[in-house]
């Protein structure tokens, strides 16, 4: 069983400087405590095979979404798979046990440094105002939402501030479930789907 589970999502990991070694150093930990599934390699017709990656997840403790930020959000093939994969009735809803009690831990980069996600500047937020989407889909599945590992100023970042970064993940990786925090992080309190919320077709 792969205690771990990546999910890398990045449409043109060739010329990606941050996702590519982080892919790297998370495939170089191996088997078989952490999996790591290159989703644009996978499926570059995103056409995703459902039972594949249910049964993926279905052997991990720790889901890791390991991608870029496109637009404040994922990248297209990342909320693809979300929609497919985290279906009614296996992953939330009634019957939707899948996931319960699992971690989810987002691990993502910025093209705008860190002082560009602030009020007074071009994407006029703190990053922060950007993940609910994230923290309440895992909350849905049951799943606890770990802090995030992002990486800001992607495209300016040293060699040495990347090789520091990279490091620290696969440390991260290869430690877990023994992080400290988690054991002040309690599991999200239910949130019950209705049959009646999701009619079937005719």
């Amino acid at each position: 069983m792969a205690d771990v589970l990546v999910l890398a999502a990045h449409p043109h990991i060739e010329s990606s400087r941050v996702n590519r070694a982080l892919r790297q150093a998370a495939s170089a930990l191996g088997a078989p405590h952490v999996e790591v599934r290159d989703l644009y390699a996978l499926y570059p017709d995103y056409v995703i095979d459902i039972e594949a990656e249910q049964a993926a997840l279905a052997r991990a403790r720790l889901v890791v979404w390991q991608h870029p930020i496109h637009w404040y959000s994922m990248p297209s093939l990342m909320k693809l798979w979300v929609d497919d994969v985290l279906a009614f009735g296996w992953a939330y809803g009634p019957g939707g046990t899948a996931m319960k009690g699992r971690d989810l831990w987002l691990v993502a980069s910025t093209g705008g440094p860190e002082d560009s996600y602030h009020p007074d500047s071009y994407n006029r937020y703190f990053f922060d105002a950007f993940l609910p989407p994230y923290e309440q889909t895992a909350t849905l599945c049951g799943m606890r939402f770990l802090p995030p590992l992002v990486l800001h100023g992607a495209h300016r970042v040293s060699d040495a501030d990347l090789a520091r970064h990279t490091e620290g993940y696969a440390s991260r990786l290869l430690s877990y479930p023994h992080w400290p925090e988690l054991v002040e992080l309690d599991l999200p309190q239910a949130c019950v789907v209705p049959v009646e919320a999701r009619p079937e077709e005719d």
